[in-house]
């Protein structure tokens, strides 16, 4: 417990106490909200002004235990702008409520990489997402300038964001548009589903390849909602393969030895934020998807599916 300096009388107790500590303003208006920062005994808010003769007592709580990196996450493209990693599937974007295992950025943190401080605290430098269980091509804001371009640029939907999926059966059409509405499950915790007056989503997709009881796909997304191509796939009857929280078999899993959905970010195309060229980054498929791709290009224990048909080069967007 300390007294207000006369200097900073009339000030803002997250302003003050960043002059007094030497933290950053964001940070201080953490703890004030926190309610880890006392005026006279009493809770106070960020933007409560100091008065003469008050006392401010501060805590500021342990750290928290910081997630173990993953040290195999490979970097696709790195510049002093911008850094695209090629997310491992278990691995999340940042911390998050109920999520201690390894992210994105604690791996790029402990690689030595300089992250820009620009957004949330617990998500700075993060300009768009992959969930947990989805791997492939994820950027990440190394500069201020970066964070501010593209941030917008994925808000605008100006950036090419390329998936691809394989999903149970054959699509019909073989390529087409999902337009579908999105929202959180009515009763069910951490689900989406499709419901009338939830946020618009779209889904484009070609086919690339058919097998016997499932079809590679190309998936371009036109919006980005939480879920949005496992949700879609699954509200046609085409779960993505291994999607057993979306409807996917699990015995056909199991026997794929898939323990998440087959879906992989494979491509990501944009405008540099610095020089504004064109730009591609691609990622190829992960062991556990090639895998499962190959069992069902060439079923091991049914002889009957090798009568199955594919569609060569020319079915690629």
């Amino acid at each position: 417990m300390f007294p207000v300096p006369d200097a900073l009388v009339g000030e803002r107790v997250d302003a003050a106490l960043a002059r007094m500590l030497g933290l950053s303003r964001s940070r201080c208006a953490e703890l004030a909200g926190g309610g880890t920062v006392l005026i006279n005994g009493v809770a106070c808010g960020k933007s409560d002004r100091l008065s003469a003769n008050d006392m401010i007592e501060v805590t500021i709580p342990e750290p928290e235990k910081k997630p173990t990196p993953v040290t195999d996450m490979a970097i696709l493209y790195e510049d002093e702008d911008i850094v695209v990693v090629d997310k491992p599937v278990g691995v999340a974007a940042h911390t998050g409520p109920g999520w201690q295992g390894p992210t994105v950025l604690s791996n790029l943190e402990a690689a030595g990489y300089r992250i820009t401080s620009y957004g949330p605290p617990e998500r700075q430098g993060i300009v768009h997402r992959l969930d947990v269980g989805t791997s492939g091509a994820m950027m990440v804001a190394k500069s201020e300038l970066a964070y501010t371009v593209m941030k917008r640029a994925f808000k605008e939907r100006t950036i090419e964001k390329v998936y691809h999926a394989v999903v149970a059966g054959h699509l019909d059409p073989t390529s087409g548009t999902i337009d579908a509405p999105i929202a959180r499950h009515p009763s069910r915790e951490w689900r989406m589903a499709v419901i009338d007056g939830g946020k618009r989503a779209v889904t484009h997709y070609d086919t690339v390849e058919l097998m016997a009881l499932a079809q590679l796909t190309e998936i371009h997304l036109e919006t980005g909602r939480t879920h949005q191509i496992r949700v879609h796939m699954a509200a046609v009857g085409h779960p993505c393969v291994g999607d057993t929280f979306y409807g996917a078999d699990p015995t056909q899993a199991k026997r794929l030895g898939l323990t998440r959905q087959w879906l992989h970010a494979v491509r990501l195309g944009f405008a540099h934020p610095r020089t504004g060229m064109p730009m591609s980054v691609s990622s190829p498929y992960p062991g556990d998807l090639q895998a499962a791709l190959e069992e069902l290009r060439h079923p091991r224990a049914d002889p009957l599916t090798k009568g199955r048909a594919r569609m060569g080069p020319a079915a690629k967007r």
